[in-house]
């Protein structure tokens, strides 16, 4: 039996109000009768709303073969004939008996009171199809939604048949998102991927209402940005001789399996720029990292006096070709500060993003210990061992973003030897270090391995390819809370920025094996950020109770989050959504036989408990 296709929305909206708009008379006509989408339909834009107008022509006029006609290009008998007789907003609501409708785009001050800048409305009734943003954030997001009431086939790049209308229940939705910052890491050093896969990434994050996409762009085993200055690093760094396949030889009892093919990649910082200008025309922040001191062997195999000169022969290093973390980490010298200082300028000219992540996860301490060089440094500036070293390290980078307006983010070993001024916090050992660094301050993005790092295995059958770290299921996924209860309803609770769940490519060499890990688990977590919390409270981007009035006709208040529900969404619709799309997403009855990886050893964890810290963030063993 079909379904309203409201019903069906995922992430699920904060309330929905079937008919007319709560509170409204029939004066605005949302009296039942449906919004119809055909060959006559307009486009009227507001100010700040010309960005998703173009997006909707790009996106849904391939899709269903209508054009969405500038408001002065109907027909000469609508009412709707030149710019000159376009009715009022309120006149839009009210609709026509002409047979021709409009889609309506506005930001509005009280939804941003209300809902905040990335909130919406969303009001369709006889005629007109309304979209008020609380800024143009608001918009966009109101007009994924709209995307998702067409149907299945409006994510498709190209229309199957004869245009036809599409039908859209008359309904009132009201939306905004419980997080400021709800993220995906992508790990293009392990495995590169080129730029139309993170393009095609940015559109798979905007369709689930996520809007920040943290670039792992640098680590031990490949450096991918372009530094003009510093040709070597993508020159020399941005290739490995070889790659392991899985992590065989690295369990007892198995073999080692290579792929001796050359592995590399690069983006030219034209790539770059194209990559964030495409995220930010979708409200996405792209977040780069550069990882430092640690994870580094490529940056030192393309410039060796990088690294601890006295220690090894860092002039023999290539770019490392195992898992897990190197023990060649940069030298703490004043000549480290200045080349990456260099690049960091570069960085910045590239990525305007306010947040910069330097890594500063897993960073061996051996050769700082054998260095001379290094113990010079620690007694000079009277730090506390190697620990205090590399609590300078960071400092000294979080003073130099700082002078210039932006904000250094870093996994939470950056806590270890004093957390530096101002810097926030990725925490992935668990939530512990997200609960210190709230509670002395700092911001904070949740990102506990235990719950949302998607290359971990999806299930524990024999059948799940290269079977990495705890098992985490989609329902797993789905009922992971970022705010720990240790911060929950206290002043500290607004430290907590949001949540990210991450995907590291040791193990998922090409964009088939990465959609399989990401998907569907990346939609859960798209509501598990977006959604109201499970049991009310509030989040940073608003108060969760902000569901609409109650005992409205028709009215479905959705005031927690709910898996039975959250998976009828997915088998009635948004699977369909990811076919479309073309995402190889993993079946809820586990891979197809073209998923599998018979043969290729992974490297399986137990339980789901917050273990004592032991890996970097791709979670390599120290």
């Amino acid at each position: 039996m079909p379904r309203e296709p409201y019903r069906d929305l995922v992430p699920a909206p904060r309330s929905v109000a079937a008919g007319r708009r709560p509170g409204g008379d029939g004066g605005d006509r949302g009296d039942g009768r449906e919004f119809v989408l055909g060959p006559h339909t307009a486009l009227d834009e507001g100010p700040g709303t010309s960005g998703t107008a173009r997006w909707l022509r790009t996106v849904l006029t391939p899709a269903t073969g209508l054009p969405l006609l500038p408001p002065y290009a109907v027909p000469y008998s609508t009412p709707y004939a030149t710019p000159h007789s376009m009715p009022s907003a309120g006149a839009h609501d009210a609709g026509d008996d002409s047979g021709h409708r409009v889609i309506v785009l506005r930001t509005d001050e009280d939804v941003a009171a209300r809902l905040g800048p990335e909130g919406y409305e969303l009001h369709a009734a006889q005629g007109a199809l309304r979209i008020t943003g609380g800024g143009p954030a608001g918009v966009f997001w109101g007009a994924q939604t709209l995307r998702q009431l067409l149907g299945p086939d409006a994510y498709r790049r190209a229309h199957t048949g004869e245009p036809r209308t599409r039908r859209i229940p008359a309904v009132h939705i009201e939306d905004a998102p419980r997080f400021p910052w709800r993220g995906h890491l992508l790990d293009v050093a392990r495995h590169f991927m080129p730029k139309d896969g993170v393009l095609r990434t940015l559109d798979l994050l905007a369709a689930h209402k996520l809007n920040v996409l943290h670039l792992h762009l640098t680590d031990d085993q490949g450096w991918r940005v372009e530094i003009r200055g510093r040709p070597r690093l993508t020159g020399v760094g941005g290739a490995r001789d070889r790659s392991r396949v899985g992590h065989g030889g690295r369990r007892p009892g198995t073999a080692p399996l290579w792929d001796e093919r050359a592995h590399g990649g690069r983006y030219s910082q034209d790539d770059l720029r194209e990559i964030v200008a495409y995220a930010a025309e979708r409200h996405i922040t792209v977040v780069p990292e550069i990882d430092v001191p640690g994870h580094s062997q490529a940056a030192i195999a393309a410039y060796p006096e990088l690294g601890n000169t006295d220690v090894v022969d860092t002039a023999a290093l290539g770019v490392w070709t195992e898992w897990g973390v190197s023990p060649n980490v940069l030298a703490p010298g004043d000549h480290v500060l200045r080349f990456y200082e260099g690049v960091l300028e570069e960085v910045l000219e590239i990525f305007p993003s306010r947040f910069v992540h330097l890594g500063g996860d897993e960073c061996p301490k051996d050769q700082w210990r054998a260095s001379a060089a290094a113990q010079a440094r620690i007694r000079e500036l009277g730090l506390d061992g190697e620990e205090g070293l590399q609590a300078w390290f960071m400092g000294h980078f979080d003073r130099w973003l700082t002078a210039r307006g932006r904000r250094l983010i870093g996994w939470d070993e950056i806590l270890e030897g004093g957390l530096a001024e101002g810097a926030a916090v990725s925490s992935w050992r668990g939530r512990t270090g997200g609960i210190a660094a709230a509670l002395a301050g700092h911001d904070v993005v949740m990102c506990p391995e235990q719950q949302v790092y998607l290359d971990h295995r999806q299930d524990a059958g024999e059948s799940e390819p290269v079977p990495l770290g705890y098992v985490r299921t989609l329902r797993d996924v789905y009922e992971f809370e970022p705010v720990p209860p240790e911060l929950a309803g206290t002043s500290y609770e607004r430290h907590v920025l949001g949540a990210q769940a991450n995907m590291w490519t040791e193990c998922a060499e090409n964009q088939q094996r990465v959609d399989y890990q990401t998907f569907p688990r990346l939609a859960a977590f798209a509501e598990t950020v977006w959604s109201p919390p499970a049991h009310g409270g509030s989040g940073p981007a608003g108060p969760a109770g902000d569901a609409g009035p109650a005992g409205d006709a028709g009215h479905e208040a959705l005031a927690g989050r709910d898996f039975a529900d959250f998976e009828r969404r997915m088998t009635d619709a948004h699977y369909a959504r990811l076919d479309a799309m073309g995402v190889d997403f993993r079946p809820p009855g586990g891979p197809h036989p073209w998923q599998r990886r018979p043969g290729i050893v992974g490297r399986p964890r137990s339980g789901p408990e917050e273990a004592a810290p032991r890996a970097g963030p791709e979670g390599g063993p120290a």
